[in-house]
């Protein structure tokens, strides 16, 4: 009778996870159709680096427009236009531009329209916590890596149950290193410049144009 119970004890508790799975994955779903529903996405965010054992804190701000696989994103001072085909890398304190191609069939190339469905392949995912965060309703989903190369433990997604945007992101890594992109602002449909992802060379006349390909 003993051994019964624990046997039923096992059998209930799979089928508890198998469902809280498919309720992530559910959620996770959700979050990629409301992504790819929008004609584009301008976001406002901040970042954070923390590491307890090196005594690291580092916090940064920065910005993105998205369009379809085109993107403008600014960040620790550096701009990064992707058109579709190139991408111009403009770093302003070397006055220095660098064009290189990209392959958006890599699965391996990142960009930050990825970066809001990355969670799509190679990794394993659970509910976790429901937090209440300034009146909004934030749904944690961990998230851990299948290969053991990632140098990652694991990844909190932040989810707003409400609209399905991502709230935040927190990565683990196994060394220490914690890092958090938190969305300040998560704007869509906004009237953007037809030349928003083009880059003007005309704009950077003393600067050194690198191309690597």
């Amino acid at each position: 009778m003993k051994k019964f119970i624990q046997i039923a004890f096992i059998i209930l508790f799979s089928f508890s996870i198998q469902a809280q799975d498919q309720k992530a994955k559910n959620l996770l779903n959700q979050v990629t159709s409301k992504v790819k529903s929008y004609n584009n996405i301008v976001i406002d965010f901040k970042y954070s680096l923390n590491n307890a054992k090196e005594n690291i804190n580092q916090d940064s701000k920065g910005n993105v427009t998205m369009k379809g696989n085109q993107y403008v994103l600014n960040f620790m001072g550096i701009t990064k236009i992707f058109d579709g085909k190139k991408t111009y890398t403009i770093v302003p304190e070397d006055e220095e531009v660098t064009i290189s191609s990209v392959n958006e069939k890599d699965d391996n190339a990142v960009t930050p329209s990825k970066m809001l469905t990355f969670f799509n392949s190679g990794y394993k995912y659970y509910m976790d916590a429901v937090q209440d965060i300034r009146g909004r309703k934030i749904q944690y989903i961990k998230l851990v890596p299948t290969s053991s190369r990632d140098q990652r433990k694991e990844i909190l997604l932040g989810i707003d149950v409400q609209t399905k945007h991502i709230y935040n992101l927190i990565e683990v890594g196994k060394k220490g290193t914690k890092t958090t992109l938190t969305v300040n602002s998560f704007k869509t449909n906004q009237p953007l410049s037809k030349n928003q992802f083009t880059f003007a060379q005309s704009k950077y006349p003393n600067y050194y144009i690198n191309k690597l390909d």
